[in-house]
């Protein structure tokens, strides 16, 4: 079922008040129309992440948790088909550390229920996920206020400049966001900032979501393309940068979007803060070294060989037919060039003894 929708939901996922339905917000279709979809079966799920209906790695690891409860609600008394389909639900995209954690916390959930309960327990444990991602963001919001704060004491009356890339907002985190999460806060407890936003290519999550989500909250904003930042770097332009993440390492090697690690190296070369704002569910314990061992998908080539949000045909074809295309959704920016991570327990450095000391 889909239907357009005037009005914005609170969050890019929920539960139907009358109706107990799981329904989303396809983000595909905005900033033009709010497009209001419903998540009925397991395949529904898989579609919505793959095909980026739902993004950003806390909102696509509570969409994989409903996912589980719909794969057990299908399969009642069948425990080894429930478990198959959910694990096509965390393989549906790669590098987002976060579908597997919540996928996984699902499940267990599920089979520590009775075995009429299982759906149950596994769509009550992924409104506690929404729930517990949504209190993440507050606190990040509250911890990453004080570096901006910090700034704006340094000059009193100008703005904060803050560059951001890809849209780690409240439609990518439940609620907040991660990197828009401190904007947000230092926006509504007086601190006067503006933000660059990347266009970030080639589904321009940048100028299409975080430029929507920041307009209405009446953030003053600036789209740019993907390469000016380095440009604004060089003049003074840009005060600090914060960019959210798919998955981190207990190292430190952050992967997000395509195109940030050439941020980061820009920041670096400038002499400009570079934070990268997470919760827990985003680290990564297992994985040491972030260059060599993230996975980083890549997507259908088409995504950059026609404009994004229109018919594929040869007037909306931006390069020759004939020519190849790579589509690396993601890269890793090593940790010597994150100044910090700004997590629900607080601010800390990016390295492996800091981070465990913070979440010991």
């Amino acid at each position: 079922m889909t239907k357009q929708s005037k009005s914005r939901p609170a969050r890019p996922i929920w539960e139907d008040d009358n109706t107990g339905k799981i329904m989303i917000i396809d983000q595909r279709s905005l900033p033009h129309e709010m497009v209001i979809t419903e998540l009925a079966t397991v395949d529904d799920v898989i579609f919505a992440i793959r095909d980026m209906m739902v993004r950003g790695a806390p909102l696509i690891g509570v969409t994989g948790a409903y996912g589980v409860h719909l794969a057990f609600a299908a399969h009642p008394g069948n425990q080894n088909s429930a478990l198959r389909e959910a694990g096509r639900i965390r393989a549906a995209r790669p590098t987002a550390v976060n579908l597997a954690w919540a996928v996984d916390q699902a499940i267990e959930t599920a089979l520590a229920a009775p075995e009429g309960q299982r759906a149950r327990a596994a769509r009550q444990k992924a409104a506690e996920i929404a729930e517990q991602e949504a209190g993440n963001s507050r606190k990040i919001g509250k911890h990453g206020m004080e570096l901006i704060r910090e700034i704006a004491n340094k000059k009193p009356g100008k703005p904060v400049n803050i560059l951001t890339h890809c849209n780690a907002g409240w439609l990518a985190c439940i609620e907040g966001g991660t990197a828009t999460a401190p904007i947000y806060a230092a926006h509504e407890n007086g601190i006067p900032v503006h933000v660059w936003v990347d266009e970030t290519r080639p589904l321009n999550q940048g100028s299409r979501l975080t430029a929507w989500e920041l307009g209405a909250a009446n953030v003053a904003h600036t789209v740019i393309t993907d390469n000016a930042g380095g440009h604004l770097m060089q003049h003074g332009m840009v005060d600090m940068v914060i960019v959210g993440t798919d998955r981190t390492t207990y190292t430190g090697d952050v992967a997000n979007k395509i195109g940030t690690y050439l941020k980061a190296l820009c920041a670096r070369d400038n002499g400009i803060a570079f934070y990268v704002a997470l919760p827990s569910s985003t680290f990564d314990w297992q994985i040491r070294d972030g260059v060599g061992e993230i996975p980083i998908e890549t997507r259908d080539p088409d995504e950059i060989r026609y404009m994004p949000g229109f018919k594929k045909s040869p007037e909306n074809l931006l390069m020759p037919e004939n020519s190849a295309a790579a589509n690396y959704a993601f890269d890793v920016t090593p940790a010597r060039l994150v100044t910090g991570f700004i997590t629900e327990k607080g601010v800390c450095r990016a390295n492996e003894a800091a981070i465990k000391t913070l979440f010991s």
